[in-house]
């Protein structure tokens, strides 16, 4: 038996992910979770995007978070 596949991409609710999964089970279809990004890509990405802050001392810092 010759089968041609196919990847796609869809977007769906967080509550009807279990529903997917079944889904997929029965059908034997494979499901490819994106891969959770750990908190050092997290803050690599911040510092890519500009997204950083400084503080002369720790009064600063506290003085700015209460901004």
């Amino acid at each position: 038996m010759n089968t041609t596949t196919l990847t796609t991409s869809i977007t769906i609710p967080q509550v009807d992910l279990s529903l997917l999964k079944d889904l997929a089970k029965k059908f034997g279809w494979t499901i490819n979770s994106p891969a959770k990004k750990n908190g050092l890509d997290e803050a690599l990405e911040d510092v890519k995007n500009g997204n950083i802050y400084h503080a002369s001392n720790a009064q600063d810092m506290i003085r700015q978070c209460l901004k």
